[in-house]
């Protein structure tokens, strides 16, 4: 591809940040507007037990083949053709239609039951939920064409126009009728999987249309002069290889090899097919021990999930779309069976640098979250729930805690995404053995550290997994970067002066947490201020780096 993939990622990464921020905001609004106005026994009824089901339909219906269809996009153009990748894209649709019964079954029959007052109502959202999950994956081959392409843009006008038209339906009906909060939640996520479907193909019907207009004048014209609106939407897209709306339909498109699926993609898929059902597990785990076993109350998971909410902020605004956008670097720029010592050495270093720079950026800012979460928890949640929400000191402890776990989530999220991105499908399979052994584990110290500690139980048990995980991932980049004396691992490792500046900060911010809440938050924001600057002096070199692709990423 002639695009600049790590400029693309870069740049995917900061406005996927930035639209978190957002979205979150608006989310975290409504949650608090729910705790305060209608219950939280009717938040943890949706954004556990509905959620946990979209979440479990969407990712095990797209994620393995979405992955594998990336990797081969890259690898393996000459073997595998846009039609059979985008047949592969389709493959997503009967997979969750396939997905929603025996889902439906268990959400409806199996798991703790729901008060007869909510009955009618949740048993409407389980269908609508299933049905907008199936209606979002018809886009799905345009999404996946959008990502390789890089519409960064498109996907974040669009992932900001499906949050809003679902926040939008939701808040006008609940004003309207407080009790209607979950049928409202289950309209509000068709609304949005329509949304999703009618924004993509629209956008791509408008876009190819002008691309072939583009493409005939040049045909027409020996030097034909774009225009810089054209030159914005058209460079760089010598390969785009559709020239139809149909085309991105299953079955459509001329497929040059004669088969309508590539035999390595599906291999491929069925190894990343493993490992998702595991992720998912450890993924959603607590989620998944709440709903099956009566550990806690609807009440106690909505607790449990405002505080998770809280707590990985950083995760959500910043290490997942780190995450995405460094998977998709490294998987177009790391071969996954060739060694390093045998692939171009400019790439591989740039690889490790790259590696060693998001290790060293997504672990600074996890012990910044500890550091002040110790600190902060109360007064966070005191803002944000009220009174009655921190009673008792539960949400707290729990926020407390919940800040060791971003430390490690944010080591965890790079180092596996990795290893992911550059593993071999026989790499992968010997990995889910070990992922499944994770899985079990994590469910059973869940359910026994959670019938000892209470809900702060689901939090050891996260810690002590994705400690293993790490441990594990970092162990596969050392061998693979030893033989070429590179070690991206050194990222992990915190400069002095930003050490000791966090330490002395996290002291005085615990010292004065007794004062009055706009001292102590001004006390706060100052220490923040003193560390991101220690931060900054000790890693110069890269805060010139970052300025410097800052500047030459243009954003029209």
């Amino acid at each position: 591809m002639a695009r600049n993939v790590l400029e693309s990622s870069l740049l995917g990464a900061g406005f996927s940040i930035i639209f978190q921020i957002l979205c979150r905001i608006l989310t975290f609004g409504i949650n608090a507007y729910i705790v305060r106005n209608v219950g939280r026994e009717v938040l943890g009824i949706m954004n556990v037990r509905l959620l946990l089901l979209e979440s479990t339909l969407l990712f095990l219906s797209r994620e393995a083949i979405n992955r594998a269809a990336l990797s081969a996009n890259s690898q393996q153009r000459d073997r595998c053709s846009w039609a059979q990748l985008i047949n592969q894209m389709w493959l997503t649709v009967p997979i969750c239609v396939v997905l929603c019964g025996p889902c439906l079954y268990i959400w409806l029959n199996w798991l703790s039951t729901v008060d007869a007052v909510y009955s009618s109502q949740y048993e409407f959202a389980c269908y609508a939920v299933a049905l907008s999950c199936v209606l979002e994956l018809f886009a799905e081959s345009t999404v996946f064409v959008a990502q390789v392409f890089c519409f960064v843009k498109l996907k974040i006008l669009l992932n900001t126009l499906h949050i809003f038209v679902r926040s939008a339906i939701f808040l006008w009906i609940v004003i309207g009728d407080r009790s209607a909060a979950i049928t409202a939640f289950g309209i509000a996520q068709m609304a949005s999987a329509v949304t999703i479907v009618l924004g993509q193909y629209g956008f791509f019907y408008f876009y190819i249309g002008r691309f072939n207009d583009y493409k005939l004048q040049q045909a027409r014209k020996k030097q034909p002069t774009p225009t810089s609106w054209e030159l914005t939407l058209f460079e760089h897209m010598d390969d785009f290889p559709f020239t139809r709306l149909t085309e991105f339909l299953p079955g459509v498109m001329f497929d040059p090899i004669g088969k309508f699926f590539n035999r390595e993609l599906q291999t491929l898929t069925l190894s990343f097919v493993k490992q998702g059902v595991l992720k998912q597990i450890l993924t959603e785990g607590e989620k998944y021990v709440m709903s099956v076993s009566p550990v806690l109350s609807f009440g106690e998971q909505a607790t449990y999930d405002v505080v998770n909410n809280l707590g990985s902020m950083a995760a959500r605004f910043i290490f997942r779309p780190i995450e995405d956008s460094s998977y998709f670097y490294f998987t177009q720029t790391i071969s996954r069976d060739t060694r390093l010592a045998k692939q171009p050495s400019d790439q591989v270093r740039q690889a490790s640098s790259v590696l060693n720079n998001l290790l060293l950026g997504v672990s600074s800012i996890g012990m910044l979250a500890f550091t002040f979460g110790q600190s902060y928890s109360y007064p966070v949640l005191l803002l944000y729930g009220g009174p009655d929400f921190v009673a008792g000191g539960l949400p707290q402890s729990l926020l407390q805690w919940h800040c060791l776990a971003i430390y490690l989530l944010s080591v965890n999220g790079i180092s596996e995404g990795y290893m992911f991105a550059t593993n071999t499908s026989r790499d992968i399979d010997k990995y889910n053995y070990l992922m499944a052994i994770f899985s079990v584990s994590f469910l059973v110290l869940s359910y026994i550290l959670t019938g000892i500690f209470g809900p702060v139980g689901f939090i050891f048990a996260n810690c002590i997994n994705m400690l293993g995980r790490i441990l594990y991932s970092t162990y596969y980049i050392r061998q693979q970067y030893q033989p070429l004396s590179l070690n991206p691992l050194l990222g992990l490792k915190p400069a002095k002066l930003f050490a000791g500046t966090l330490i002395l900060s996290g002291l005085i911010c615990y010292w004065y947490q007794s004062s009055a809440l706009f001292t102590h938050l001004g006390i706060g924001l100052i220490a923040g201020l003193v560390c991101l600057l220690a931060w900054a002096l000790s890693h110069r070199d890269l805060v010139r780096l970052a300025w410097r692709y800052g500047r030459r990423i243009k954003i029209d």
